[in-house]
């Protein structure tokens, strides 16, 4: 493959790959693979590591998905821990702010109970192992980055006092190299260690929780949290260029990654070079299309995935774009107002026959997982659920007010999230395990990096780097500066408004991933330097 100037080398080796958006948490997957565990106990060790050393992404007050393949009995599988809306949650009883920060923000969260269920039923590790090094650096304290100084610093105002006192002590945002310490939620971790889920969805903590949450006008029960379940679930699957590929199902955004590669399918993208102003135009008009059947269709309690992701929708899909001039798109989530001319949904139901941080691991017997875990915006919902350490979630800021949207606010419902672990399989090999954080820019950074190591031969590292853009309403489309000026002229001349990023910006995500080599099955990581993400191997 490829290395087309990869500001990092491909970390390589043969009997494991786990890469985190952190240093910290990818060496605590790797512990497990060495102490005996498999790419269960290494990705959800990882994940509770997050929860300390990366607090403004995700954490046990969070909720996600957990994309699995099992190497021995090659069976892929979903395991969907994401919270439902509380049972008191209405429109007329909240406004747009009310969705954004603070106490009336809260999905149930999900996260703990989606890394127990996993450890259960497909783990080796004991509990105290696996979060052995989420108490430790809990308690001990780990050292914050200078990107971690920088979203502490740039999202301190989401913060509540009590929560800006834990993680600003002092009043000052904490610099580069402060040795942060959590002690609440150690022991809380230490807790469910121990208990398990009880304690939260059952129990005294639980009801800490609420208590705080209804103490500050806010709507999460302890009937909320007795109602959650985790659920087992089948992929959506596609193909592209021969290679089968697996991603999450509605509500979550899988079907986005998917309906965009089989538009995409039908061009010569390598013929026009990477990154060229007519690839580029490419994609972005793929991706307004699968974007409006995304808010059009994705929540719906009868999605019609299978029709969204087949060939022949696709190939009606990609006869309405127009090769030289930029469609005007509605945007990424509802708006009741639509612009004039915009991509309008498709009608995938005649063709049903046919999102925050990522981590993705791999381990020498051929199993992968994939988590995608997230707050919502950074620092979540800025409250602290009293003195249990536990930072909650803004996730129903992805909830709409009008009642014409699929995915108005309502009592008990699931909420369409943007998240989109993707696995590729050569042979019925797996070759790729892959996602992003990144809200709505999800599907779609997932999407190029996968054109990156399919349609391109990047390796693993070089197509997470590769500089990326971002399709918003109308014809707006953000652009990092490493994309050509002639390049983004071009793009211009076609009628898209261009908006300049930075070099390396993390608004189009932060993508990890693990690449098995078909022939000799070693493997190689990749991490985005747009984060603080780190692959780690042996």
């Amino acid at each position: 493959m490829l290395n087309l100037q990869a500001h990092r080398p491909a970390v390589m080796g043969t009997r494991g790959m786990v890469a985190t958006a952190h240093p910290l948490a990818s060496a605590a997957g790797l512990q497990m693979l060495w102490r005996g565990g498999n790419a269960v106990d290494a990705a959800v060790a990882a994940a509770a590591t997050l929860n300390v050393v990366e607090p403004f992404m995700s954490g046990i007050g969070g909720d996600g998905m957990l994309l699995l393949y099992l190497g021995r009995s090659r069976e892929r599988k979903i395991l969907n821990f994401m919270g439902r809306t509380p049972y008191a949650a209405r429109p007329e009883a909240c406004t747009e702010a009310d969705l954004q920060k603070g106490p009336k923000s809260c999905l149930v969260p999900g996260n703990f109970a989606g890394w127990w269920e996993a450890l259960r039923v497909h783990g080796r590790l004991k509990p105290e192992v696996a979060f052995a090094p989420a108490i430790h650096y809990a308690e001990e304290g780990f050292p914050l980055t200078h990107r971690g100084a920088a979203f502490f610093a740039e999202h301190r105002p989401r913060l509540t006092p009590e929560a800006a006192a834990v993680f600003c002590p002092g009043g000052e945002v904490p610099r580069p190299g402060t040795t942060l310490t959590h002690k609440a939620l150690a022991e809380t971790l230490r807790l469910l260690m121990t208990e398990g889920p009880d304690p939260l969805y059952r129990g005294d903590l639980g009801r800490r929780v609420c208590d705080a949450v209804r103490e500050a006008g806010g709507w999460l029960t302890a009937e909320d949290l007795a109602a959650f379940r985790v659920v087992w679930l089948d992929p959506v699957v596609s193909t592209f260029r021969g290679d089968e590929v697996v991603s999450v199902p509605p509500p979550a955004a899988g079907t986005q990654v998917l309906e965009t590669l089989n538009i995409l399918e039908g061009f010569d993208l390598k013929a026009v070079s990477h990154n060229s102003a007519v690839a580029l135009h490419l994609i972005i008009e793929a991706v307004k299309l699968a974007m409006a059947d995304r808010v059009a269709y994705q929540a719906l309690p009868d999605s019609p995935a299978a029709g969204l992701v087949s060939k022949g929708y696709a190939a009606a899909q990609r006869a309405r774009i127009d090769l030289e001039r930029a469609a005007i798109s509605g945007g990424e989530r509802f708006f009741p107002e639509g612009l004039p001319e915009e991509v309008t949904p498709g009608d995938p139901y005649g063709y049903q026959r046919e999102h925050t941080t990522h981590l993705s691991v791999v381990d020498s017997e051929g199993n992968g997982a994939s988590i995608t875990q997230t707050l919502g915006s950074p620092f979540g919902s800025g409250f602290f659920a009293g003195d249990t350490g536990i930072l909650l979630n803004n996730l129903l800021m992805w909830s709409d007010l009008d009642a014409r949207s699929p995915n108005v606010l309502a009592p008990h419902r699931p909420v369409e999230t943007r998240m989109a672990p993707t696995h590729v399989f050569r042979d019925g090999r797996l070759l790729v395990a892959i996602g992003t954080p990144g809200s709505y820019g999800i599907p779609q950074t997932t999407t190029q990096m996968l054109l990156n190591i399919l349609e391109y031969g990047m390796n693993i590292q070089a197509a997470i780097e590769a500089p990326r853009v971002r399709v918003y309403r109308d014809r707006s489309v953000d652009t990092e500066a490493r994309i050509p000026s002639e390049v983004r002229a071009a793009l211009t001349a076609r009628g898209h408004v261009i908006r300049e990023l930075p070099e390396w910006s993390w608004v189009v995500g932060g993508g990890q991933g693990v690449w098995v080599d078909p022939v000799s099955g070693a493997m190689a990581g990749g991490a985005d330097p747009r984060r603080d993400g780190y692959a780690t191997g042996w």
